[in-house]
């Protein structure tokens, strides 16, 4: 049985995600169920999504200040207010040292509990989530709350900056080909959808109720798989103790 905190256990959570929509696709409806909780959720995207869209009519430069705004705007819509971007370029990302000292300072900053990130893993039963970005992050992200922002020692120019160690206690991945943990959405369900219908450049092509079908077919299966009632939504992780 997989050892997860309980959420009354925690009062800050840090997302770090590749570009904006990756949360909302992965965990939009468990994030709104960790805010209604009380619990503090800040969004950190190491990517402004500059190259995602399908308009040529819109700039790269454009097209990066837009989907910092919906990312901005979805992310009202499970209530985070905290939406920071680190502006590496949308489709390079490389789990290199520079990007995990920059994710090691903003755990550093935030002083989270539970970090949630996509899967270092490439899914072969989906291979959506496995975008290279997806898989970078979140290797540059593990790598971050283990062994970098608890490690005092490790870039230490983070301690220059007043910046003192910090232990992650839990990781949850998103995506990944093991999940070990359902969280039941359901009572959230239209928030994730809300969440989405944010990014218009990527979602605002697709014919009316398709967003809605897509979600009800994965997020049903899951739910299904997890024994829960008919009707259900739900959304999966990895979750791995980092204590």
């Amino acid at each position: 049985m997989t050892n997860v905190l309980d959420d009354n256990e925690v009062s800050r959570i840090l997302v770090v995600m590749a570009h904006p929509d990756d949360v909302d696709f992965g965990a939009a409806g468990t994030v709104a169920g960790w805010t209604d909780e009380g619990i503090e959720v800040t969004y950190l995207m190491v990517t402004d999504g500059d190259a995602g869209g399908f308009d040529d009519g819109i700039t790269r430069t454009e097209m990066a200040a837009l989907r910092r705004d919906e990312q901005r705007a979805a992310a009202k819509a499970v209530g985070v207010t905290d939406v920071r971007f680190l502006g590496y370029p949308d489709g390079r990302v490389e789990a290199t040292l520079e990007l995990r000292r920059d994710i090691a300072r903003v755990i550093r900053q935030v002083r989270p509990d539970r970090v949630l990130m996509p899967s270092p893993e490439r899914n072969y039963e989906r291979i959506y989530p496995s975008h290279p970005d997806h898989r970078a992050v979140g290797s540059a992200a593990l790598d971050a709350v283990y062994p970098d922002a608890r490690n005092p020692y490790a870039h230490p120019e983070l301690l220059t900056e007043g910046l003192e160690a910090w232990t992650a206690r839990e990781v949850w991945l998103a995506g990944g080909p093991t999940p070990n943990h359902t969280v039941d959405v359901t009572p959230h369900f239209s928030r994730k959808v809300a969440a989405l219908k944010s990014h218009a450049t990527q979602v605002g092509h697709m014919p009316d109720g398709a967003l809605e079908e897509m979600l009800t077919g994965w997020m049903g299966a899951n739910a299904a798989a997890a024994g829960l009632p008919e009707g259900s939504f739900a959304e999966t992780f990895q979750v791995v103790d980092t204590a």
